[in-house]
Parts: C-alpha cells; sequence; structure tokens
C-alpha cells in the first residue's frame, strides 16, 4: 500500500512530539527549586539515594515596611498616616519633610544616599481638605474619646452599647454609644439606665477637631504622635 503524502510513519510521529525536558521551566514562572543533599555535594545522586526537592523560602520583608508615619499638612494640621515606604518616596521626591524621627528608628540605605525613616512627616506644600462639620464615628474613634474605658462601671472597654437600645429607637450616633466593657454590656441588655439605676460617667459628645479625622480610621496611635494631635488626643 502507498504511503499517502505528507503521512509520516508513528516513527517519525514520535520522534517529532518529543520536547526537551526543560520545556516546563521555560516561562511558567513557578518558584525554583533548589536540590538539597548533605550526603552528595556537588554530584549526581547515586542509584537509590533521589535528592530532596524543596521550594526556596521567600524573603522576609524588612521590619521598617511594617511602620506608619504621621503626614501632616504644611500647616502641621494632622492628615493620615501612611506607610514607611510612601514617607520615604515622599522626602526623596522632595514633597515632605521630616519634622520627628526617634533616635531608634530605622535608616534606609541605598546606592546613593540614606534616608532616616521619621516617626512625623509635613508636606512642602498645602492641600485643602474637604471640610466636614461632624466627625464620621468608627470603632477606632469612640474608643479614643472614650479612653478605652467603660463609660458604666470605669473597666477596660471592649464592645461598644447603645444607651438608648435600637431595640427601642436608639440611634447610631455620638451621643447614644458608649464604649463598654463586656459584662456590663451583657448585664444591660437592652434595658434603659433608669431601670437598672445606672448613670454615665461622663456625657457622650461629638468630638471636635482636625485629628479626629486621624482618630476616625487609627486604632493604634504612634505615642510620638500625640504632641501633633492636639488635645484631647493624649
Amino acid at each position: 500500500m502507498k504511503q499517502r503524502h505528507g503521512a509520516r510513519s508513528p516513527e517519525a510521529r514520535g520522534h517529532r512530539q518529543l520536547q526537551p525536558a526543560d520545556v516546563h521551566n521555560r516561562g511558567s514562572g513557578a518558584t525554583p527549586l533548589h536540590i538539597l543533599s548533605d550526603r552528595y555535594p556537588g554530584s549526581h545522586h547515586p542509584t537509590g539515594h533521589l535528592p530532596v526537592l524543596r521550594s526556596a523560602p521567600p524573603p522576609e520583608a524588612p521590619s521598617w515596611l511594617k511602620r506608619r508615619v504621621l503626614l501632616l499638612n504644611a500647616t502641621y494640621e494632622p492628615l493620615t498616616a501612611l506607610s514607611a515606604r510612601r514617607a520615604v518616596v515622599l522626602l526623596i521626591c522632595g514633597k515632605a519633610d521630616p519634622v520627628h524621627q526617634a533616635p531608634e528608628n530605622p535608616v534606609v540605605h541605598s546606592a546613593e544616599s540614606a534616608v532616616a525613616v521619621p516617626s512625623v512627616i509635613r508636606l512642602r506644600t498645602y492641600v485643602r481638605v474637604p471640610y466636614r462639620a461632624r466627625v464620621p464615628m468608627t470603632r477606632a474613634a469612640l474608643m479614643h474619646r472614650d479612653r478605652y474605658r467603660c463609660g458604666y462601671c470605669g473597666g477596660k472597654a471592649e464592645t461598644i452599647d447603645h444607651v438608648v437600645p435600637r431595640s427601642r429607637g436608639g440611634e447610631h450616633s455620638w451621643e447614644n454609644c458608649v464604649a463598654s466593657c463586656a459584662p456590663c454590656n451583657h448585664r444591660k441588655a437592652d434595658k434603659m439606665l433608669s431601670e437598672l439605676g445606672w448613670v454615665l460617667r461622663a456625657p457622650l459628645v461629638s468630638p471636635k477637631g482636625p485629628h479626629w479625622r486621624l482618630l476616625s480610621t487609627t486604632a493604634e496611635l504612634d505615642p510620638q504622635w500625640l504632641q501633633y494631635l492636639g488635645e484631647g488626643a493624649a
């Protein structure tokens, strides 16, 4: 029987389908594997002793990348908390100047310069911030207002309680929410203060001041920031 024109024999087809051994490693993006062998360094594995293949561990990020830096406006008004990386970029680009730096803060070295990671920086150019007549109420801001103390007994606050329960028409607002410890919150439940004979330790008011824009979004504050946040933040 004549073979069709252009057809290949099974041997030829099998030969054509062979691929290089490293074809799966080209551009796959997989984590490179390192051969770990203490018994046979620098040589191929002998019969019966296969090397162990393990993925290379990812490099750990420098500790300074986890730091937060307070950003002030050109008028020294607190704006927000930046990542340390972003703060260093602003300094290098000449858009901000360091205001406060502790001696223990790390120093970032590059090929041409060294920049100390600051705790507080200030913009060189004033940035207009949209004015808000009322500070948005968040859990972080409420805890800061009440100093992390229960508004009923003065113990350590862990939760937030509605003075007038929501089931009785109470609003979720600065004037009706208070930091509370878990025992007081559980005991009060959906009762009114008059039913328990309780009184609040301090009046519930909406906080005012530029630093509350930061306090409403940041749960933990660097102690080095307090002198730049004004009264009420310390």
